[in-house]
């Protein structure tokens, strides 16, 4: 199954156990799905991830998110981006998502913000999954 997983789900993985984001990024780096992403996508995964405020409410330090990130890029499925589909949403900075999406041929955007990508997806057939589904639907 492939899936692209919005920036927020990385944050809410990394930042507590609880949850479901953080057993769904695991099953990324065992291959339980196929985790895919684009260059622009992923220079947003680094960018969050490495704020100050980030660092300094979770205590990880910008060396260990260099390692996780390093992870991440030896996991994730890259998805070259062919066709630019803006505008689809209301905010732009959630585009790349939906293009990385569009461009990968994903099964669904897993998000903590469903409400951001509207019907657009669907237009696509692209479904968008909270990280609980998205673990209900690897996990069958």
């Amino acid at each position: 199954m492939r899936l692209v997983l919005d920036t927020n789900v990385l944050v809410a993985g990394a930042r507590s156990r609880a949850g479901a984001s953080n057993p769904l990024l695991i099953a990324g780096f065992r291959g339980g799905f196929r985790w895919c992403c684009s260059v622009p996508l992923f220079y947003e995964y680094e960018d969050v991830l490495n704020r100050a405020e980030f660092l300094l409410e979770t205590g990880i330090t910008r060396d260990e998110i260099g390692v996780f990130l390093t992870d991440i890029a030896g996991t994730v499925t890259p998805v070259d981006l062919h066709f630019l589909w803006r505008p689809q949403l209301r905010d732009p900075g959630d585009e790349m998502v939906l293009e990385t999406a569009v461009n990968a041929r994903a099964v669904a955007i897993v998000t903590h913000n469903a409400r951001d990508f509207g019907t657009a997806p669907g237009r696509f057939g692209i479904e968008v999954l909270s990280p609980a589904e998205a673990l209900k639907r690897i996990a069958t």
